[in-house]
Order: structure tokens, then C-alpha cells, then sequence
């Protein structure tokens, strides 16, 4: 019995879980309603649940405040540029579904690989944003090289996020439908960002450079022939870059190769 009241026990710590996990979906659906502010949120949002998955984190309410202040104006250009990516392709698809020649099936084919780049990107720029610091510019870059590097990952990732959707709408139930649907609306966003950052922990773990006793360290940023700008903080260690092998070892020879973006540094809080 006194074991069962402790508050270590497995019980508690997954009603914890739960709880932080309540809190995390309601300030970011809050700090969602202006719209223009829905990216600063993710990547506030995937902050917080990438140092729970390492049980970094400390104070929920707070460290994703934090975020969403460090990240507010990169978070909001990138949501602004995702935003009018989108509504062109709606557009076009429209245009495209009203046509009826021989080209609208070439043209819905590469609006079609259009779209899936643009999700695999939107996959990754936010949990890139709140991990590391770089340019708008390169994190676009960095979040289509992963996606397409890590591609296992990125199927996973797009499966964990997907889920809930087809869940609901593939319910044998009202019933099921129901409590699919509470579950998304109390934690169903910080839910699926959580279990995706068990996938990215894993991913950025590769562009991290560690000492042999699994300690970060920090790493000098170099300039790549062809490589795109850096971006630095003082005192925030800085990654290699994404290595043009998919089997070469992060900080290896063949790392940098021109075209690519440059080193990012790694945001501590």
C-alpha cells in the first residue's frame, strides 16, 4: 500500500505525463487562435516535448513561453511562408481539378510532388526551429534534407501524425469517434508531438557532436566551400554539418558538401 501512494511509482509518473501533457495542448492551442502565431506555438509545442522525451524539462508553462519568445519572429516568418505556400497549392489544385486537357495531369503530377515536399518539410521545420539556431533560410533547407535523408523516420513521423485524423473519421462507432475526439481535443496536438519526438531526438542526435562520455560538446563551425550562411550564439554548441552520406558519421570528412546548409547551433534552455 505504501508503495502504491508513492509518488514515484510508474502510476503517478504517467498521470504526471498525462497532466503536462494536458497543460502543453492548451497553451498551444491558445497561442494557436491568431493564426499568424501558429508557428512560434509548434515550435514552442515540440521545445517542451523534446527535453521531456530526455527528461530535461522542468517547468512546462514556463520553458514553452520561453520558446515562444526566442522563436517568435523566425516562427512567425516561416508560418507566414508556409501558410502562402499552401493556399497557392489550393489554388492550383482547384485549377488544375477544372481544367480538362492534356496537361492538367501532368501539372496535377508535380503539384502532387509539390505537396509531398511540402509536408515532409512541415514535418520538420518546426522541431527543427525549436532545437536549433540557424536562418529561415536554412532551416527550410536543413528540414527537406532530413526529411528526405531520415525517410523511414519521416514515414513514421507522418504515420504518428495522421493517425488520429484517420482514426476519426474510420471509427466503427459514435461512440469510438466520441472519445477519439476528446482525446484529441485535451491533448491529442501535444500528444502526437511527443511521441514524434522520440523519432527526432534520435534524428538531430546524429548532427549533435558528443564527448566519449555522452556529453555535448562544444564544436567549432566551419565554412563549407558552397555552403550556405551560419548562424551562431555564444556559448550554444554548434553541430556539424548534414552530411552528404547518408552513412557518414556527423562531424566526418565527407560532411559539408557544397549546396547544402550550413552548421546550426544547438539552442540550450
Amino acid at each position: 500500500m505504501e508503495r502504491f501512494f508513492n509518488m514515484d511509482n510508474k502510476f503517478f509518473s504517467a498521470m504526471s505525463r498525462v497532466a503536462d501533457l494536458i497543460i502543453l495542448n492548451i497553451l498551444c492551442l491558445v497561442c494557436c487562435i491568431p493564426v499568424i502565431t501558429i508557428g512560434p506555438s509548434l515550435t514552442a509545442l515540440f521545445y517542451v516535448t523534446l527535453k521531456m522525451v530526455r527528461n530535461e524539462e522542468s517547468y512546462i508553462v514556463k520553458g514553452f513561453f520561453q520558446s515562444f519568445r526566442q522563436n517568435l519572429k523566425q516562427g512567425i516568418i516561416i508560418n507566414v511562408i508556409m501558410l502562402a505556400v499552401a493556399a497557392v497549392l489550393y489554388v492550383d489544385f482547384r485549377f488544375v481539378s477544372s481544367v480538362d486537357a492534356a496537361f492538367s495531369k501532368v501539372m496535377y503530377v508535380l503539384l502532387m510532388v509539390t505537396l509531398l515536399f511540402y509536408l515532409m518539410v512541415f514535418l520538420y521545420i518546426y522541431p527543427l526551429l525549436a532545437k536549433f539556431v540557424n536562418t529561415v533560410k536554412n532551416t527550410f533547407i536543413n528540414a527537406l534534407l532530413m526529411a528526405i535523408r531520415h525517410l523511414p523516420y519521416t514515414l513514421l513521423i507522418a504515420a504518428v501524425t495522421a493517425l488520429p485524423v484517420l482514426a476519426f473519421f474510420f471509427s466503427p462507432s459514435g461512440e469510438m469517434q466520441g472519445l477519439v475526439l476528446l482525446v484529441g481535443i485535451m491533448m491529442g496536438v501535444a500528444l502526437i508531438a511527443f511521441i514524434n519526438s522520440f523519432f527526432f531526438v534520435r534524428i538531430f542526435d546524429n548532427y549533435i557532436p558528443k564527448e566519449e562520455d555522452g556529453t555535448d560538446t562544444p564544436a567549432e563551425p566551419e565554412e563549407p566551400a558552397g555552403s550556405v550562411g551560419v548562424q551562431t550564439e555564444a556559448g550554444k554548441p554548434a553541430p556539424p554539418v548534414i552530411p552528404s552520406d547518408p552513412g557518414a558519421p556527423a562531424g566526418s570528412e565527407d560532411s559539408g558538401s557544397a549546396g547544402e546548409a550550413g552548421p546550426e547551433a544547438e539552442k540550450n534552455g
